[in-house]
C-alpha cells in the first residue's frame, strides 16, 4: 500500500509564513486576556474607507454575484491601465492587465508562468518571506544577494552581475520594501535595469507599498517606466490591501508584456475562476475616488515612522535604519549574540511583544517591527523592548 504521507508534491517543501504564524500566536495570547503588543502584522489598522465598502454593497444589491472574466471586469482593468499610466509612467493595455485574488497571488502566478526546474531567480535579501517559497513551488532555484542598510538596502551592481548566469530567468524587486522599508533610488533602478537588459532576464516588481512613501528625496519610481527595453522585461505587481486598507478583500493586479500576459491569464483561469465579483467594484471605486483617504492614511504612517524611529534610537544595544516607505523597521539585535528566533520567542514570553525574527527574511541578527498600529501601542512596545534589552 502507498504511504501517502511520503508523497512529494510540487509544493511539499514549502514552509508556513513566519509572519502569519507569529501574528496568530500573539492574537491567541491576546484572546486569553494577556496584554500583547502585536508588532508583527503587515496589515493597516484602519477600516476600509466607507465609499469603497458602499460600492461593494451596491454591487451586491445590483446582483453582481456571477462569474466575471478570469482576468477581472473590463471597467477595473481599464482603470488600472489609467493608474499605471498616470501614477507610474507605465504604458500598458487592458489585455495586459490581470486582476487576481491578492497581490501575493499575482506574484506567484508571475513566477509560476515564467519559471520552472533549472531556472534561477535572484532575490535581494532581506526579502519578504513568501518569495523563496513561491520560487520553490515553481520548481526553480533561489539565488540570494545580500544588501546592507548603509547602501539603502539596494542591490549593488557588481554583486548582481556576479550571480547572473545563463540560468537566470527572473529577479524579484520589492520597493518600497517589505521588510526593510527602503525605497530604491532612480540611479539604483537604472543600474539594475541595464543589467537585466544586458543579460535578458525578467524583473518582477512588487510595488504593493508604492503609496506609502514618506521622504521627498525618495519618491516611488517604477522600474518598468524607465525605458522601453526594461518595460518589455518587467512584470509590475500592485494591489489594494496596503494603500486602501483592503487586506481581507484579496484583490491584486499586474501588468506584463503581451506574450507573458497571455501565459499568466491562462494559468489564472485554471487556478481561480475569477477575483471576487462584487469586491472588484469596490476596487474600482478605490481607484476612482479613494486617493484622499489613501493620503490620510499615508500621513498617519509617516507620523508613526517618525515616532518609532525616534523611540528605537534610544533602545540599548540596537540599531535601526530609518525607513522611507511601507510600515516596517528592521532592528539590528546582533550585539546581543542571540539568534533572532530565540530573541523573538523570549520577547513575546517575557515582555509580551510580538516581532518577526529576521531569519524568515534572510537577515539573521535582526527583528522586524510593523508600525501598522496606534501610537500608544508603538510607545508601549518600544518601552518593553528597551526594558527587555537592558536585561540581556
Amino acid at each position: 500500500m502507498n504511504n501517502l504521507k511520503t508523497t512529494l508534491g510540487t509544493m511539499s517543501e514549502m514552509s508556513p509564513s513566519e509572519t502569519l504564524a507569529i501574528s496568530a500566536k500573539a492574537k491567541a495570547l491576546k484572546a486569553q486576556g494577556i496584554d500583547v503588543c502585536i508588532m508583527s502584522a503587515g496589515e493597516p489598522d484602519f477600516q476600509t474607507p466607507q465609499i469603497i465598502k458602499q460600492a461593494c454593497i451596491d454591487a451586491l444589491q445590483a446582483g453582481k454575484t456571477t462569474y466575471t472574466p478570469s482576468d477581472g471586469i473590463i471597467e477595473l482593468r481599464n482603470a488600472i491601465v489609467d493608474k499605471f499610466n498616470k501614477d507610474n509612467g507605465i504604458k500598458t493595455t487592458a489585455s495586459q492587465v490581470i486582476v487576481s485574488p491578492g497581490a501575493k497571488f499575482s506574484d506567484f502566478i508571475a513566477v509560476a508562468a515564467l519559471c520552472g526546474p533549472g531556472d534561477e531567480v535572484i532575490i535581494p535579501a532581506p526579502y519578504w518571506v513568501s518569495y523563496p517559497q513561491m520560487v520553490k513551488a515553481a520548481g526553480a532555484t533561489c539565488v540570494f544577494v545580500n544588501t546592507l542598510p548603509e547602501n539603502n538596502y539596494e542591490v549593488m551592481p557588481d554583486e548582481l552581475e556576479a550571480v547572473v548566469t545563463d540560468k537566470t530567468k527572473l529577479m524579484i524587486l520589492c520597493t518600497p520594501s517589505n521588510p526593510t522599508g527602503s525605497v530604491y533610488r532612480r540611479e539604483a533602478l537604472e543600474k539594475i535595469a541595464a543589467i537585466a537588459v544586458k543579460h535578458n532576464f525578467m524583473i518582477l516588481a512588487d510595488e504593493i507599498y508604492e503609496k506609502l512613501v514618506f521622504d521627498a528625496d525618495k519618491p516611488h519610481i517604477s522600474i518598468g517606466s524607465l525605458n522601453d527595453d526594461i518595460a518589455e522585461l518587467t512584470v509590475t505587481v500592485n494591489g489594494f490591501s496596503k494603500a486602501y486598507a483592503m487586506t481581507g478583500w484579496r484583490l491584486g493586479y499586474l501588468t506584463a508584456p503581451k506574450w507573458l500576459a497571455v501565459r499568466i491569464s491562462a494559468l489564472q483561469s485554471h487556478l481561480t475562476s475569477n477575483p471576487t465579483t462584487f469586491a472588484q467594484y469596490g476596487a474600482l471605486k478605490a481607484l476612482e475616488e479613494g486617493a484622499a483617504e489613501c493620503e490620510k492614511m499615508r500621513q498617519v504612517f509617516a507620523s508613526r515612522r517618525d515616532l518609532i524611529c525616534d523611540l528605537l534610537a534610544k533602545v540599548p544595544g540596537t540599531k535601526t535604519p530609518r525607513p522611507s516607505g511601507a510600515f516596517y523597521v528592521m532592528i539590528d539585535i546582533s550585539s546581543f549574540g542571540i539568534p533572532s528566533i530565540e530573541f523573538c520567542d523570549r520577547l513575546i514570553e517575557e515582555a509580551q511583544v510580538a516581532a518577526v525574527p529576521g531569519t524568515g527574511f534572510g537577515a539573521e541578527g535582526t527583528i522586524r517591527f510593523s508600525y501598522a498600529c496606534d501610537e500608544n501601542t508603538i510607545k508601549k512596545a518600544v518601552e518593553r523592548l528597551a526594558s527587555f534589552c537592558a536585561k540581556l
